[in-house]
């Protein structure tokens, strides 16, 4: 997969509380090497945005909700994320930030590499540059 995409993830419905739940190589597109969660954001900030090189994301609003802006190089497109039935996959060598928290939101984010500082692009104009050759 090299496109972004709101992935469904299952739901299962009870009147105890709903759950759902995501299974490596299934409901994402690679093998879960890593995960970790955005939280205690303030309402209405954000987050500085970035890309990486190899490492692939899908991330999910257990918690209220956000914004991801995912930029291609070409353009931007903008994802509400507010549910925990789904998730935005996000490939690698694609820009993005997360914005418009709401309070209290928790951003569970999942990746395919292990942490590595060097995979990280964070200035915009050099990742243009390298997308665009």
């Amino acid at each position: 997969m090299t496109k972004p995409e709101l992935i469904n993830l299952p739901k299962i419905c009870d009147p105890r509380g709903n759950l759902s739940f995501i299974e490596s190589e299934g409901h994402v597109p690679f093998e879960v090497k890593r995960c970790y969660w955005i939280y205690d954001v303030p309402g209405g900030m954000f987050r500085e945005g970035h890309a990486f090189s190899e490492q692939d994301e899908f991330i999910v609003a257990l918690s209220g909700s956000f914004d991801v802006v995912l930029n291609d190089g070409m353009g931007e497109k903008r994802y509400h994320l507010s549910r925990s039935y789904y998730g935005l996959y996000v490939p690698h060598m694609t820009w993005r930030s997360i914005d418009n928290f709401s309070t209290n939101s928790v951003a569970l984010v999942l990746s395919s590499t292990i942490y590595d500082p060097s995979d990280y692009i964070e200035d915009i104009n050099e990742f243009i540059k390298l997308k665009n050759g």
